[in-house]
């Protein structure tokens, strides 16, 4: 349990990762001592099960899956993530520019880029498939006490990764939705500079559109 903690830790999980913002939130990622408080020692593997796939007591940021994009593209490391990028007359501080190493592998790495593709070319974001790039992403959809939210995590291109983005729609159902258009309109953005007409015509569309629990209305 401890060293599935570590792991994730590593990874920028259970804690602030730094940025220069406040108010930034640390999630929560439990270890083998939170259980035996929350159970009295008395808990087993069908007590944290739901944890293997991002469920149970743990808890992430946007950020934090952002920055999870992120390491994913870079085969296993990350820098704290920053939004000054550069100061006139002085260096930047060195914790914005280091390298964060995580404990996996890079070949886990690869496997997990490899099923990320996969599920752009046909899987649940495969929407991402129509792009001249090399587009790798994940679906979620985040349980909620009304509709259940649209989540999107991806990067892009594959194996030369210039951008990383985490997209939550409230309200919007299947990742598939609402998540994996958006993120995939962000990144070719970003990439390429523009949209093409079509995705042009895809923001425009979405731009019109009304959420109501969960269904897209005109």
């Amino acid at each position: 349990m401890n060293t599935w903690r570590d792991y994730m830790v590593s990874m920028g999980f259970g804690y602030r990762l730094g940025i220069d913002l406040p108010g930034e939130k640390r999630g929560l990622i439990p270890n083998a001592q939170f259980y035996d408080k929350a159970y009295k020692g008395s808990w087993n593997g069908l007590t944290i099960i739901s944890i293997a796939i991002g469920q149970g007591e743990v808890n992430a940021t946007p950020l934090q899956i952002a920055n999870l994009g992120a390491t994913i593209a870079n085969r296993g490391w990350f820098v704290t993530p920053h939004v000054v990028k550069a100061i006139e007359g002085e260096a930047l501080d060195t914790v914005y520019t280091k390298r964060r190493n995580t404990l996996a592998k890079p070949w886990a790495y690869e496997q997990v880029v490899k099923g990320m593709r996969s599920a752009a070319l046909g899987g649940t974001c495969k929407a991402l498939a129509q792009y001249d790039f090399e587009a790798c992403g994940k679906t979620g959809t985040a349980q909620n006490r009304g509709h259940d939210h649209s989540v999107f995590m991806g990067f892009a291109p594959m194996n030369d990764p210039k951008i990383a983005v985490a997209v939550y729609v409230e309200n919007g159902g299947w990742g598939a939705t609402y998540g994996v258009p958006f993120g995939g309109l962000i990144m070719e953005l970003y990439i390429n500079g523009k949209l093409s007409e079509a995705s042009e015509k895809k923001a425009a569309e979405f731009q019109q559109r009304r959420i109501s629990y969960g269904t897209a209305e005109r």
